[in-house]
């Protein structure tokens, strides 16, 4: 399961380390599930403690949920790729199915019954979808998961995620008074002052992958600033000023 409370944060700490321990014992890579971002961010405090590299991935560029892969390629001498499938989901009957969200295409996956840490991220494009996943769950999924809603789908392997449709994005520019991160927040959502502060009160804002709690953090051309529950963005830095001297930042959103 993917980890929500601090016990289980806990735990999923003392796996991370037996999981780089055995890496460095037994020399080979050794590799966790698919991670959410307060995962990551647990992971990411213990570097210090590792006995090993490791890296983070998650089947392409700008992807949220990230496996993390142990062990050094150059101190192993062998190179390992990570193990994920992407998977494309379409229906049967394109012009007859439903209009879906990734809520949908979650639920459908959920409810076979699998491990959340088995599946990364799900983008959509059109009614289709692109499903990251591990290699073990991957033939599971393609022979179970036969409908979205009321519409029947078929999966089949991407081979080359060069294949996959390229990433969109919003570009969005906005009014600030300051690079402080919840001011950016604020102004990307159109949140009340106290409502971002809740964002950060409740730990819901992720930069860099990394738990943050500064509210002021003075945001970095660059920084992609996660919001449970309301989206992310890449934050592109300041483009000008205006007449009255407010700031404005451009803001690249995920779609």
């Amino acid at each position: 399961m993917a980890a929500e409370t601090q016990k289980e944060l806990q735990q999923q700490k003392k796996r991370f380390l037996d999981l780089a321990e055995r890496s460095w014992r037994q020399n080979l890579f050794t590799f966790t599930g698919f991670l959410s971002l307060a995962e990551q961010d647990v992971l990411a405090g213990m570097r210090t403690e590792l006995p090993c590299k490791m890296t983070l991935y998650g089947g392409t560029e700008h992807t949220e949920r990230l496996m993390c892969r142990f062990g050094d390629p150059q101190e192993l001498g062998y190179e390992e790729p990570f193990p994920i499938t992407c998977l494309r989901v379409e229906p049967l009957m394109e012009k007859f199915s439903d209009t879906f969200t990734h809520r949908d295409f979650l639920g459908a996956i959920m409810n076979l019954g699998i491990d959340r840490s088995t599946v990364g991220d799900i983008f959509l494009e059109g009614k289709k979808a692109y499903v990251f996943c591990s290699d073990t769950m991957a033939p599971y999924l393609m022979e179970n998961l036969d409908q979205v809603r009321h519409t029947h789908v078929k999966c089949s392997i991407v081979e080359d995620v060069k294949e996959m449709p390229v990433r969109q994005f919003r570009y969005q520019e906005t009014n600030v008074a300051s690079l402080r991160c919840d001011g950016v927040v604020s102004a990307v959502w159109n949140l009340s002052r106290s409502q971002s502060l809740e964002l950060f009160r409740q730990k819901k804002i992720y930069v860099g992958g990394r738990l943050l709690e500064n509210n002021s953090y003075l945001l970095k051309p660059e920084d992609v600033v996660s919001a449970r529950g309301y989206g992310k963005f890449i934050f592109r830095g300041e483009k000008h000023t205006t007449r009255k001297g407010k700031l404005v930042v451009g803001v690249d959103l995920f779609v």
